[in-house]
């Protein structure tokens, strides 16, 4: 595993449903895809599989088939828009938080064989706060909290945030401002953020920058197409791909066995103990 090359991990969460991070996950993967980079999308919903419904994706087997050793990671993903593929959720299932050791390994394993097909796996955790979110989040290298500019939204990326913090070491986040008016909107929203985590936590915030508010996104949603596939020169899209741009430029990791097998191991390190 040592001379694998390395591949960046990145969680994208909110603390909360309707901010946008499927959509976020999705486009931001397309752009990177764009930039070169091989990119695949974890779907880490295990509840509620969304990322095949918005894409209008249908799958015959998902990562519990994985689990039962019915079939490979690589045979379980699909292909999705701009080259980019997808490592369906086990919709309805609770299976992932009760996995026997001999299928931690499995899965460590699963994922060890495909590191060097992949420069980037990008995971779509769930809504919410619960320990299937704090494990996949503590697990990965970089962290994008998505945001939008409403009160229960702020509050419920602080929570995220705080518990990361705590509870579990997370030490950097980077903010997404979703849906905004304008880039000055983004800022603030930021600005609102940063003003309660400097005050209470020892955490270091960095801005990632903003996606505005644009009817094309819905309309992509409807048609169960990403924005950038659907609309490439929409507002919205244009703002995945110069974000597509930071992300590109972030540090890889420097661990030695690549930051897959790191990912992995963490996950059921996190799970085993809850």
């Amino acid at each position: 595993m040592a001379d694998k090359h390395p591949v960046q991990v990145i969680a994208v969460t909110g603390g909360k449903g309707g901010v946008g991070k499927s959509n976020v996950s999705v486009n931001l993967a397309i752009a990177l895809a764009e930039l070169g980079r091989r990119v695949v999308v974890l779907d880490a919903d295990l509840g509620l599989a969304n990322i095949d419904v918005l894409l209008g994706i249908t799958s015959k087997s998902n990562i519990s088939n994985v689990l039962h050793g019915d079939c490979s990671l690589m045979e379980v993903m699909v292909n999705g828009p701009g080259g980019i593929r997808i490592i369906p959720a086990a919709s309805g299932t609770q299976e992932m938080a009760t996995l026997s050791p001999r299928e931690h390994a499995g899965l460590i394993q699963a994922f060890s064989t495909i590191s060097d097909q992949m420069d980037i796996l990008i995971v779509d955790t769930a809504a919410g706060i619960n320990d299937s979110v704090v494990s996949f989040v503590k697990a990965s290298q970089e962290v994008v909290i998505v945001v939008t500019d409403e009160p229960t939204s702020i509050t419920d990326a602080y929570a995220l945030i705080k518990l990361l913090n705590r509870e579990h070491g997370v030490f950097r986040f980077r903010v997404l401002a979703n849906m905004v008016k304008t880039s000055q909107d983004g800022h603030n929203l930021f600005a609102k953020l940063s003003k309660v985590t400097d005050r209470f936590l020892d955490v270091a915030m960095q801005y990632m920058g903003c996606v505005p508010f644009d009817d094309s996104v819905k309309r992509a949603v409807q048609r169960q197409r990403a924005v950038l596939e659907a609309y490439p020169r929409s507002k919205a899209a244009l703002a995945f791909k110069s974000m597509a741009k930071k992300v590109d430029s972030w540090p890889l990791p420097t661990v030695p066995r690549g930051n897959l097998e790191f990912f992995v191991e963490n996950l059921l390190l996190s799970t085993a103990r809850g």
